[in-house]
């Protein structure tokens, strides 16, 4: 079994992180209009970030970062946390991240638990934990980071050369 940690502390995930070189299973999740979306949704190459909430210091951050690194770029660049949908369009606007499409697992939490990050335990049990995915455009894993520490940024730069 996979673990996370939180300021040292082990968390145990569930799920089983995909091989990079594997199609991606499909997802649904919730976007920012209450609609359902499906990776299927999207057809470009795909920078999946990945948050347990937007809400937080490292999360805000990172997705922030990204942003600023990818908006020259085609790609479709989906971030994913159990925030409300109301909550992740709200940070969007306030932070300045007009180029993302937020996703909520507000109705199901399959898509963690098919991605290996949905975290068992814990004070944040039904969060993600942190990563980091690139798939090309036929939705084949390119890249894949699990960031060990929740309180630590993720390898912005080994993301991005996968773009």
């Amino acid at each position: 079994m996979m673990t996370v940690t939180l300021h040292g502390k082990p968390f145990a995930l569930r799920g089983v992180l995909p091989q990079v070189g594997k199609k991606v299973q499909d997802f649904l999740l919730i976007d920012s209009q209450l609609q359902e979306k499906h990776l299927s949704d999207f057809s470009k190459k795909k920078l999946v970030v990945v948050v347990p909430s937007l809400d937080t210091e490292v999360c805000s951050l990172s997705s922030k970062k990204f942003s600023d690194q990818v908006k020259t770029k085609d790609i479709d660049f989906l971030i994913i946390s159990a925030d409300l949908p109301f909550a992740q369009k709200r940070y969007c606007g306030a932070q300045g991240v007009p180029n993302a499409t937020t996703l909520s697992m507000m109705r199901d939490k399959s898509f963690a638990e098919d991605f290996g990050v949905l975290i068992a335990e814990g004070p944040l049990q039904g969060l993600c934990a942190r990563a980091v995915f690139v798939l090309d455009k036929d939705n084949t894993l390119l890249y894949a980071e699990l960031v060990r520490e929740i309180s630590q940024e993720p390898s912005y730069d080994q993301a991005l050369t996968y773009l």
